[in-house]
């Protein structure tokens, strides 16, 4: 079973190049962000009839992200509980009735504009809202079994999508440039690290150690030709989940074509017994 994730930066713009991705790469989840489209004027029809099913949480212009399944999507959830109807839509969740229930959370993380901008406040509050969005996953009905004891056992979940911070150095071309800028501040990855903390593991980091792996290249100065980028797109999961990864790669094909997304496609693969 493969899950992606993509930042597509509109999908009526790279319609044509998503369905020759699925086309030629056999995926049973993919999560879209930054799709730019109402859910009224999601292309739903290719990728139902290519045996995806769709939930779509979107908005004019800005924004937006969906989950395409090829397993029934159960229990979906738009936004954060709560959450105001003109808020930015940044986060869906679904559960996937497949091989292993999932709780897939697909978020699109604020970019910050600038440290210390009014923006940047708003990603780091919107950061602090997910990691207690994140805390109540494990009480989701059909995905907390029992451990010994009684007690709830953790969630098997899986949270992916563009979350605009580079976690460590490791993730970025060049350090010494980006040192205190946004994507790669002190108090994004610390906001960052807190999440990851409460029960996740960056399972592309589970099958790549070394430095030099990026997903998103600036579209200006040569970026992706000098392969001068940075690793914010990410496929994260808890124990039960990240105990059947078998691997995760960056696909970097779609990067080069003409008028492509800056961001490329994140792959994590699992094998069920």
């Amino acid at each position: 079973m493969k899950i992606a994730t993509w930042n597509v930066n509109s999908i009526g713009v790279r319609l044509p190049q998503v369905l020759d991705w699925l086309d030629g790469n056999r995926v049973e989840v993919l999560c879209l962000q930054e799709t730019k489209c109402i859910d009224e004027k999601f292309p739903r029809e290719p990728f139902e009839s290519r045996g995806y099913q769709t939930a779509i949480f979107g908005q004019p212009t800005y924004n937006g992200v969906a989950i395409l399944s090829r397993y029934p999507l159960e229990e979906v959830e738009r936004g954060f509980p709560g959450e105001a109807p003109e808020a930015q839509r940044r986060l869906l969740a679904a559960t996937i009735v497949g091989p292993m229930p999932i709780r897939v959370v697909n978020v699109y993380i604020p970019n910050g504009s600038e440290v210390g901008s009014e923006k940047y406040q708003y990603k780091l509050g919107w950061l602090a809202e997910l990691k207690s969005y994140l805390a109540g996953l494990a009480g989701l009905a059909g995905l907390a079994g029992l451990a010994g004891g009684g007690r709830p056992s953790p969630a098997a979940a899986f949270l992916c999508g563009d979350f605009n911070i580079a976690p460590e150095d490791r993730d970025v071309h060049d350090p010494a440039l980006w040192e205190g800028k946004i994507l790669c501040s002190e108090a994004e990855r610390a906001a960052l690290e807190e999440i990851r903390q409460g029960g996740w593991e960056d399972i592309f980091r589970r099958h790549h150690a070394e430095a030099g792996h990026f997903s998103w290249w600036d579209y200006r100065a040569g970026g992706f030709r000098r392969n001068h980028g940075l690793r914010i797109d990410h496929v994260w999961a808890t124990a039960p989940l990240a105990a059947h990864c078998v691997d995760a790669w960056i696909d970097r094909i779609p990067r080069a074509l003409e008028k492509p997304s800056d961001h490329a496609p994140v792959v994590a693969e699992f094998v069920f017994a």
